[in-house]
């Protein structure tokens, strides 16, 4: 394993992650040691994630899940006058109650909630909602509807949770940065494939790219700021690279990971992340014709890669220490259409997920006889509300209003 020596001490590159001595990373960038100007604010930072311990796992479902059909009124005759066709009858669900059911594909989910490890929250949307993926999508990563910001809300939050923007603080696993993830002071570690996390060049250009000069005391602000990043980008890719070459797992994921064990492998690692961020990429829930078999298809695999996820985090045993929060940017309208799919709709089902949650029901069950001028779900539960739960509830961090545009009731959803 490659040292790196610090003054008379030298350490390996698990170490260097233990002590919060990463830089932050952007994703193209590969491997030295970070500017000694970062050092004690890192360091202090890693110092603070040990002692909480507290990780925030994000999982995006890109598209517009249809929550209907996942957590699915089946004592509520409305749903299959609405749903004559791709209702999904009794004997096909996972019977949660005597009014809910999982989509037959969720064994996982089933297990969870179960175990009492699963939140449902019901009528999660906002005020006057958009049909458009990409502007209620923005809403969701911003936590501004009907409106919007230039930082996401995940950035946000690093911002108010370490000003001093400690290394590798928030983590996108993604082909790009999300909006969520966008900070005023962080550069958040941004990769899809580890072993491909690294600057492309030519195999000459290789050696010098990787290097950075020491040059002495820089007197430009800006010269050093950029000479600090690049440090540090280098060596969190190195970082993110090894852990996932030391990682090594007998859980099955199934047919789709969602990225997952990248992040098992990074908090094994010792990683001083608070803040991850994956998604079901590629707008996978747009579910429009013949959506009953895709549809189950996309819940079996993710609820297969949830429930392994936590299988696995128990195996390094950081499952207590870790929470999941899903999402999707909307749900879909109430009728089905002619196509036997959904369309674009408004409110839908939230999850929370992991050892320290109590399982169960939350937020006030939208109507199903009582829809919007557009035949959609009237939201119950403004999203930000479970934003703030997993913020204070979780994070047990204190934030300012201005931090979710707005001050929002934390339901009491953790033990």
């Amino acid at each position: 394993m490659k040292k790196h020596t610090i003054g008379n001490k030298t350490i390996d590159r698990r170490e260097l992650l233990r002590k919060g001595m990463t830089g932050l990373g952007i994703a193209g960038l590969g491997g030295t040691i970070m500017a000694p100007s970062l050092f004690s604010r890192a360091a202090e930072a890693a110092a603070v994630a040990r002692a909480n311990g507290k990780v925030l796992v994000i999982l995006e479902l890109s598209g517009g899940n249809d929550g209907l059909n996942t957590v699915v009124p089946y004592a509520d005759d409305a749903y299959y006058r609405h749903r004559p066709n791709i209702g999904l009858p009794k004997n096909d669900l996972r019977i949660l109650d005597d009014h809910f059911g999982l989509n037959g594909g969720m064994a996982g989910f089933e297990r969870l909630y179960k175990d009492g490890k699963m939140a449902i929250v019901h009528g999660c949307g906002y005020e006057n909602p958009s049909y458009s993926h990409f502007t209620s999508m923005a809403y969701w990563h911003t936590a501004a509807p009907n409106s919007g910001n230039e930082f996401g809300w995940v950035g946000r939050l690093a911002d108010d949770m370490a000003p001093e923007a400690p290394a590798n603080y928030v983590v996108n696993i993604a082909a790009r940065q999300s909006l969520a993830v966008r900070s005023e002071s962080h550069v958040p570690v941004v990769f899809d494939q580890p072993d491909r996390f690294t600057r492309e060049a030519f195999f000459e250009e290789k050696d010098e790219l990787e290097l950075v000069h020491d040059v002495g005391d820089v007197e430009n602000a800006s010269r050093q700021y950029l000479l600090n990043i690049a440090r540090s980008a280098n060596d969190a890719s190195a970082l993110v690279r090894q852990a996932w070459d030391n990682y090594s797992s007998p859980i099955d994921y199934g047919v789709n990971s969602l990225d997952l064990p990248k992040v098992v492998s990074l908090i094994d690692a010792g990683m001083p992340t608070k803040l991850y961020y994956v998604s079901y990429r590629n707008n996978a829930f747009d579910t429009h014709v013949f959506q009953n078999n895709v549809h189950r298809r996309l819940l079996t695999y993710t609820s297969d890669a949830v429930y392994a996820f936590l299988q696995d985090l128990e195996r390094i045993g950081r499952a207590d220490d870790v929470m999941l929060m899903v999402f999707s940017e909307f749900g879909r309208r109430v009728p089905e259409n002619v196509s036997l799919g959904t369309d674009h709709g408004a409110a839908s089902n939230m999850f929370v997920i992991g050892n320290q949650v109590k399982g169960g029901h939350y937020g006030e069950l939208p109507s199903l006889t009582a829809l919007n001028p557009e035949d959609n779900l009237a939201y119950t539960t403004d999203f930000r509300r479970v934003y703030q739960t997993v913020i204070e509830g979780w994070l047990g961090h204190r934030g300012s209003d201005s931090l979710l545009n707005g001050r929002f009731q934390p339901f009491d959803m953790f033990v």
